[in-house]
């Protein structure tokens, strides 16, 4: 009987302590996700966007830079390239020439620090503000276009009277432009009062002797 007891509480006490055991267990169950390896992978991932939006932006400023090192053009030599030569961009003067036919001789001359071209060959000049002041064109001399800068000069002729007699208006000063429609045409004072009458003006040149107006 003795016997029968012991065996029987021996189970029972392999019984409570199995019951216990796995209470054990269940009490302390599976770890919180966000405290094992499971959470790891969202983690990795967060890192690797990361680490593949900075390399996507290393990437695209890389790319942005090689870009613009690619389509920069190489500025080269543009000694050939200026601006067209406004009236206030010039100094002038006026000298009178006696030889080999009077005549009045205009002098352009870019201001300091100015390189520009002639384009339009012919200055446009007149005397006072009518129109029979206005010198015609007479088409001699001409280098097309005309690049002034530092000491370069370009000289035009004048021819103040074509016509024989008395004829004619005396002015002390000349209105010079380099184009017609030039907002600020200069006005040069001549180095006497001559008489006007049908004037002729040549068109520019880097030579004297091209400039001597002709009535053709």
């Amino acid at each position: 009987m003795r016997s029968r007891l012991a065996t029987r509480s021996a189970r029972l006490v392999l019984a409570a302590a199995v019951v216990t055991a796995l209470a054990a267990t269940t009490a302390c169950g599976p770890e919180d996700p966000s405290e094992t390896g499971a959470a790891a992978p969202s983690a990795s991932t967060s890192s690797s966007a990361s680490a593949s939006a900075e390399g996507t932006e290393s990437g695209n400023n890389g790319g942005s830079e090689a870009g613009k090192g690619g389509t920069e053009a190489p500025t080269g030599d543009k000694s050939g390239y200026g601006q067209s030569c406004g009236t206030n961009d010039l100094d002038f003067t006026v000298t009178w020439e006696a030889q080999p036919i009077s005549h009045y001789l205009v002098t352009a001359k870019a201001k300091s620090g100015i390189t520009c071209y002639l384009d339009v060959n012919t200055p446009s000049v007149s005397f006072g503000s009518g129109a029979d002041g206005v010198a015609s064109p007479v088409g001699q001399g001409g280098e097309d276009p005309i690049k002034l800068s530092g000491s370069s000069v370009a000289y035009a002729g004048i021819n103040v009277k074509t016509t024989e007699g008395e004829g004619g208006k005396q002015f002390e000063n000349v209105i010079i432009a380099t184009s017609e429609d030039d907002p600020n045409p200069a006005e040069v004072e001549l180095p006497d009062a001559p008489t006007v009458d049908k004037p002729i003006v040549t068109n520019w040149s880097t030579k004297r002797d091209e400039v001597i107006p002709r009535i053709v």
